[in-house]
């Protein structure tokens, strides 16, 4: 039998699935009147304000989440780990690297996130995880692979090839990083890194000379992060202390599903004749860890 926690973790990483999933195809239609660092900035400035305003009502209504555990000095090398890795460094490489990468080769890369944070929660944070895991975790990285797959026949291994999988792996390693503090208040966790990060490359879109885009591009823009990013990596800490990272990575690479979808509905763009084999790859995901028995994490 699965407990009733098990499930409520399993609908937070579908949720957290569906809201980043649907980051894609809205920023898309921003992209056209923003630069992609300057649009990343307000992406991550958003989830941080919107932790923040949820905060500030919680403080004015005198509401104490007092099963939340506080940041202590210790966990700080953690989270300042994650927005390092996650926040700063990933998406400057992946910049770098997308300019000497075809479209099609990074869309098929990115996915490799899911399977650097298996291997990285397994291998080096002990994390155990069960056949069924391992299994719902190989069917996810199919299917979103089967999801990037671009019928234009580019393809091409190149250094900026080499550059998207170190984004993903520093990617991988900020989802372990997260997973260590994962216990802690998710708002102050999403709160440091969305101002961490969003303030980073913002610096970064000023240097770069990007312009400034208008006010209702940039309120559209915060205000998509605050949901899709804030929200969705509140749920995503909240998945994973039951879960652990390698479960909750492999629900969440469920994203894609909800892109293809979205992008039909606003961008009409008509998802591939693959994207009805890797769609019951990801139920069959869903299914495993639905089935799957508590398994004990080891804990870091």
């Amino acid at each position: 039998m699965v407990n009733n926690a098990r499930i409520v973790a399993i609908a937070q990483a579908l949720l957290a699935a569906l809201l980043f999933g649907a980051s894609a195809p809205l920023a898309k239609l921003l992209l056209g009147n923003v630069e992609p660092v300057m649009l990343a900035a307000l992406l991550y400035l958003g989830s941080g304000l919107g932790v923040l305003l949820v905060k500030v009502f919680q403080r004015l209504e005198n509401k104490t989440v007092e099963d939340e555990t506080r940041i202590k000095r210790t966990d700080w090398k953690w989270l300042a780990g994650a927005v390092i890795a996650g926040g700063v460094a990933a998406p400057i490489i992946l910049l770098f690297s997308l300019r000497q990468t075809p479209a099609s080769t990074a869309s098929l890369l990115l996915n490799f996130e899911s399977v650097a944070t298996t291997f990285i929660a397994v291998i080096v944070f002990k994390e155990v995880i069960s056949r069924r895991a391992f299994w719902a975790v190989t069917c996810v990285t199919l299917a979103s692979i089967l999801l990037s797959l671009d019928h234009s026949g580019q393809w091409g291994i190149s250094l900026g090839a080499i550059g998207i999988l170190g984004a993903c792996i520093l990617w991988g390693i900020d989802n372990n990083f997260t997973r260590n503090i994962s216990a802690k208040d998710p708002l102050t966790i999403v709160l440091v890194k969305g101002f961490g990060a969003g303030s980073f490359s913002l610096l970064l879109a000023l240097v770069l000379q990007n312009a400034i885009p208008s006010v209702s591009i940039i309120f559209g823009a915060l205000l998509l992060g605050s949901i899709s990013y804030g929200m969705s990596i509140v749920l995503f800490i909240r998945a994973m202390r039951a879960l652990g990272a390698a479960r909750t990575s492999a629900l969440f690479g469920t994203s894609p599903l909800v892109g293809v979808l979205l992008s039909f509905l606003l961008l009409r763009e008509f998802p591939s004749s693959l994207f009805l084999i890797a769609l019951p790859l990801i139920l069959l995901a869903i299914f495993l860890l639905l089935r799957e028995r508590d398994t004990a994490t080891k804990p870091t």
